[in-house]
């Protein structure tokens, strides 16, 4: 997922992007589009959490065999 921030040189809002140590800000420019990246980074961190759950349960599982 793309790190969303504001861009120090013209204040827009960015998604951040990093490359062999060189920072780059690439404009979102539709409201929509930035609403819609914070939806769908919510979504993957819930999804995540879930994920890491259900792995730890089956570890416990497979050590009670």
């Amino acid at each position: 997922m793309s790190t969303i921030s504001h861009c120090p040189t013209c204040g827009s809002t960015s998604k951040v992007k990093e490359k062999n140590g060189i920072i780059n800000y690439e404009a979102v420019q539709n409201d929509e589009a930035f609403k819609k990246i914070v939806q769908l980074k919510k979504a993957m961190e819930k999804f995540k959490a879930k994920s890491e759950a259900l792995e730890k349960e089956l570890e416990m599982f497979k050590a009670i065999k």
